[in-house]
């Protein structure tokens, strides 16, 4: 198994991916954490000429007015509300809209729930990364207030270490930001409601 794997992540005006705080929008600004990841996942991908359709706009030089306004595009998909997007069912729904509304049909979407055990969950992780998907995570509550940044959060993960004893590290991206985070510690909630992952998959 590779031990370290980094996805060549996007960046946008120097920094990796989109930034919910460049939202002006009230309502996208506090809420639109799922549209990002879905923005950050459809440019990803947009730099390889069969995945253009996700964002047919695609450069080398995004701007953040670029990102804006592709998040205004998303947020009819995956709107921010009162309880967020708080499923991961709902998340589906709503990227599989969006994918529907600009004619893809490559990609198809599933969700493996943060209930299942660490290592079915670290494996799942693992595989997307090495087939090149970031990878859309949802936590919800958690015990760990060093992680409050996270809470009831939707960010995507671009990397991977495995460590001593099936110890796992992973790369998250939000805010603008790298962060390296212990995945055992965030599959270990301590909370009955726990989120997940999104699985992404070229159909054959």
């Amino acid at each position: 198994m590779t031990n370290k794997k980094i996805l060549d992540y996007f960046t946008i005006e120097g920094t990796p991916g989109g930034n919910q705080d460049w939202l002006p929008e009230w309502d996208m600004n506090m809420g639109g954490c799922g549209a990002v990841t879905a923005c950050d996942v459809c440019m990803y991908l947009a730099r390889q000429e069969k995945f253009r359709a996700l964002y047919k706009l695609w450069n080398e030089n995004i701007t953040r007015m670029d990102f804006i306004r592709f998040a205004h595009v998303m947020k009819p998909y995956l709107s921010p509300r009162y309880h967020g997007i708080d499923f991961l069912e709902t998340y589906i729904c709503g990227f599989n809209d969006y994918l529907h509304d600009v004619h893809n049909n490559l990609l198809t979407l599933e969700g493996v729930s943060g209930c299942v055990d660490y290592e079915d969950f670290s494996r799942a992780i693992i595989d997307q990364i090495n087939n090149n998907f970031p990878v859309p995570f949802l936590l919800l509550n958690h015990y760990d207030h060093e992680l409050e940044d996270f809470f009831w959060h939707w960010f995507n993960l671009a990397g991977y270490e495995v460590l001593n004893d099936n110890n796992i590290n992973v790369l998250t991206v939000t805010y603008g930001e790298y962060k390296w985070l212990s995945l055992r510690n965030l599959h270990d909630t301590h909370s009955e409601r726990r989120g997940g992952i999104i699985r992404i998959f070229q159909r054959v």
